[in-house]
């Protein structure tokens, strides 16, 4: 009896041990994490360059490409898909999808040709598009999150129900704003500080999308669901509410868009917006955003956003036709998409 009373290993001595290998793994993780940044910023700095050679290229290609009035149209044009795109990368981001956007588009577009062609003031039209935008993305958040619908399927489904809803309202035919057109111009033809309000419009967005994802719990709720689901949910993230809001929000993004293409043209058709969800994916994946979750942002998506429209104007500068240059799109969208698998097969295998 006068012996130790087991022969098992010192629990005294055991815990140093533990504590190294704790340690060990914490380094290990933030090692893994630094590589993890260094090669999305090094990814990121390739989208910026390939954004630069676009534009020299562009510059030997056409005198006019340099021009003002050419830099006036590209960023319209970007800016129209670049605002669907804000709110798309808030939902790929979530490992979510939305092809709804662009029948979002055209169905907020038509209703609020709509209200203000039968004389309500366009201050509270707006006011009215935006609730309408947030609230068909609302559907979609909650067919997803208390429905259980695959994102992919619940808003193909909103893609067709929009459309049609859309051609049903208008007979498939345009709804002119009547009066109103001189008022809301501006928000499609307008300048700001010498900008495209169109442009000014997106910049804003962007930058308070880009200051929610990295300085807001939100954002880095966002992120966490992206990352994995279980563990978000698992640590107290509200995932439910999480995934519901990115809906929210690409539905007003859609809706803004919307009052933008109603401005530029006085009028609203029941196409207007058809493909468009294609044009904010491609964006959000060229800028680097990944189609599984977790990584990316909004820097990425705005650079995207500009590679799609400075493409597209450098097409129709050389005069090819616009169904050849879907292939150029089709071709750049597989490029990235190839190029963010092998940088997520490189950031797994370290």
């Amino acid at each position: 009896m006068d012996g130790p009373l087991n022969d098992g290993p010192n629990m005294t001595d055991a815990r140093p041990a533990t504590s190294d290998a704790v340690e060990s793994g914490a380094r290990l993780g933030r090692t893994r994490q630094a590589r993890q940044r260094a090669t999305r910023l090094l990814g990121g700095s390739g989208i910026l360059l390939a954004f630069v050679v676009l534009i020299v290229l562009g510059a030997l290609q056409s005198e006019h490409f340099l021009t003002f009035d050419n830099f006036s149209n590209v960023a319209r044009q970007a800016s129209i898909t670049g605002i669907l795109g804000i709110g798309m990368t808030f939902v790929i981001l979530t490992a979510g999808i939305d092809l709804s956007v662009g029948s979002i588009l055209g169905i907020v577009a038509i209703g609020y040709a709509s209200i203000l062609a039968n004389g309500m003031p366009w201050p509270l039209a707006i006011v009215i598009a935006l609730g309408f935008g947030a609230f068909v993305g609302s559907i979609n958040g909650l067919g997803i999150t208390r429905g259980g619908i695959q994102p992919f399927i619940m808003t193909l489904g909103m893609l067709v129900i929009a459309r049609g809803v859309t051609l049903t309202y208008s007979d498939a035919k345009p709804i002119r704003v009547g009066e109103a057109a001189a008022d809301i111009a501006w928000i499609g033809t307008g300048t700001m500080l010498g900008l495209p309000v169109p442009f000014v419009l997106f910049m804003g967005i962007a930058g308070l999308a880009w200051f929610t994802l990295n300085y807001t719990t939100f954002g880095r709720q966002v992120y966490a669901v992206g990352d994995n689901l279980e563990a978000a949910r698992l640590s107290g993230i509200p995932t439910r509410r999480v995934i519901f809001s990115v809906y929210v929000i690409s539905g007003i993004c859609a809706a803004v868009s919307a009052l933008i293409v109603v401005a530029r043209l006085g009028a609203a058709e029941a196409t207007q917006g058809e493909g468009f969800e294609l044009d904010a994916i491609a964006i959000v994946v060229i800028g680097g955003t990944s189609l599984f979750g977790g990584s990316g942002g909004i820097g990425g998506t705005v650079v995207g956003a500009g590679i799609i429209a400075v493409v597209n104007n450098l097409l129709n500068l050389l005069g090819v036709p616009p169904f050849s240059q879907r292939i150029a799109k089709g071709l750049i969208i597989l490029g990235a998409v190839l190029l963010e698998r092998r940088t997520r097969g490189q950031e797994e295998g370290r």
